[in-house]
């Protein structure tokens, strides 16, 4: 593991992270600093805390919208994929509790 030295509004924090990891890692601190940065400079949301939750909420929903590859399931955001797979989980255990038992 590597310690990486970085700084989120204005803040420095130390990270742990293997050599494989930094590239991602350093990319997705930029990313929060710049939406932290962005929700702070509105002038709406004063706390660290606040603006972090917001900056969590924004970047939640950016993940549930992703897009999937081409493919099967090309074009379905994950939060779709996500839903559509519980639906099917409760399909499976309702017909798997209405169905006779074998004696």
């Amino acid at each position: 593991m590597e310690r990486v030295d970085v700084t989120i509004l204005g803040r420095e924090y130390s990270l742990a992270c293997s050599l494989e990891e930094k590239p991602t890692l350093l990319a997705a601190v930029r990313h929060i600093d710049q939406l932290m940065l962005r929700i702070a400079g509105t002038g709406k949301v004063s706390s660290n805390e606040r603006i972090a939750v917001m900056a969590a909420i924004q970047v939640a929903g950016e993940l549930l919208s992703m897009k999937a590859p081409d493919g099967p399931l090309g074009g379905l955001a994950v939060g779709d994929f996500k839903r559509r797979i519980a639906d099917m989980n409760s399909l499976l255990d309702d017909a798997l509790t209405d169905r006779p038992r074998a004696s």
